[in-house]
């Protein structure tokens, strides 16, 4: 195969997506703005086109439970379904098929790797779970692995250990060899069952929006249990981990929805498997080819009878380190532009050096 074809096919996350999963969207009453659920739907279903295009062999679903099972007996902060099979609730009722077998393998993998995860072999769906999947386009045939996480019961984990449990599910998926594509469910901003539904918070929300839709993943971080809780976000912990799973990167696929009881978000990545440009830093790192020319700076800045050794004849001083042609050019001249843009030399170092040559 050649490096190409290794490329497209190697494991790991190869999809992810930010989705959410109103019950409005499958009884649409006549609260419901219709041509807005149907712009939420394009959009999820044009992403599960482009996720299905990149051939993975799992699907992930990271979402909550609802108050509707894992409440009084035993609320787990994280919970992968380790069954066959599922039943769903509401208008998605009936059996859903369930990745049991990678769920088993994802639990041992996160078990070497720290996390002490809980499980479960007949554990209920909400819609929270497959909603996601039908707006995708995915059959109900289609099977999954449900993740969850503890959002409305506190103690909840903290971003930290959201994020620390995303990066987690990432590497055992790699080490398992999975393709896996994950949908994030939850939020944004609502408040079910209290009486500030209907008034989401827009403000906080666009905040949020624009940080994800720019690539700062990192930003969710910023969230506490009191931040989430005030702004109804609570469901963010999906989120979060997400953050971790894929980390700071520009999807290219982003829509805002706000109604009068939920902040939609749809928010896609599906070229995960392309690597990121490097970012162009103003203080860059030395390159281990530029070592030399860094040293022979570095001297001029510390030692007073370089300096002077320079003045007298730059090209002599210069000639003493090993450089190579350019590089004794642009020091002999102190061609700072040719030193920092071309030679990538840290400005921070070159400003040094022309204050103790001044």
């Amino acid at each position: 195969m050649n490096d190409a074809g290794f490329q497209h096919r190697r494991p790991g996350i190869v999809g992810a997506a930010i989705v959410p999963h109103a019950p409005q969207f499958l009884t649409l009453p006549d609260t419901e703005d219709k041509a807005q659920v149907a712009r939420v739907n394009a959009a999820m279903r044009e992403l599960g086109d482009r996720f299905r295009a990149l051939d993975p062999d799992l699907v992930i679903v990271i979402s909550n439970a609802h108050c509707d099972d894992f409440v009084v007996r035993c609320v787990p902060a994280f919970m992968v379904h380790c069954g066959a099979r599922a039943q769903g609730s509401g208008g998605h009722s009936g059996w859903w098929p369930i990745d049991g077998a990678a769920g088993d393998a994802v639990v041992r993998e996160l078990f070497d790797a720290g996390f002490d995860p809980a499980f479960t072999l007949d554990a209920a769906l909400g819609t929270a779970f497959t909603i996601p999947l039908d707006f995708c386009g995915y059959p109900r045939e289609t099977p999954f692995l449900p993740v969850f996480v503890n959002a409305y019961v506190p103690p909840q984990p903290t971003p930290e250990r959201c994020f620390a449990f995303g990066r987690a599910l990432a590497h055992a998926l790699e080490r398992l060899g999975r393709r896996a594509v994950v949908l994030a469910s939850g939020g944004l901003s609502h408040y079910p069952g209290t009486p500030q539904y209907p008034h989401p918070d827009l403000a906080t929300d666009r905040v949020i929006f624009e940080r994800l839709a720019a690539g700062n993943l990192r930003y969710l971080m910023s969230l506490d249990a009191a931040a989430l809780d005030k702004s109804g976000n609570v469901e963010c912990r999906s989120l979060q981990i997400l953050a971790g799973a894929i980390g700071d990167r520009p999807p290219q696929t982003a829509l805002f929805e706000p109604s009068w009881h939920h902040i939609y978000a749809v928010i896609g990545w599906a070229e995960l498997e392309t690597p990121l440009a490097a970012a162009a830093l103003h203080y860059p790192a030395t390159a281990p080819e530029r070592s030399a020319l860094a040293g022979a700076i570095f001297t001029l800045v510390e030692d007073g009878e370089a300096r002077a050794t320079f003045r007298r004849d730059p090209a002599r001083f210069a000639a003493r380190f090993e450089l190579a042609e350019g590089e004794r050019t642009a020091l002999a001249a102190l061609d700072s532009e040719a030193l920092r843009e071309r030679f990538q030399i840290n400005p921070m170092l070159l400003y040094q050096l022309t204050q103790r040559l001044a």
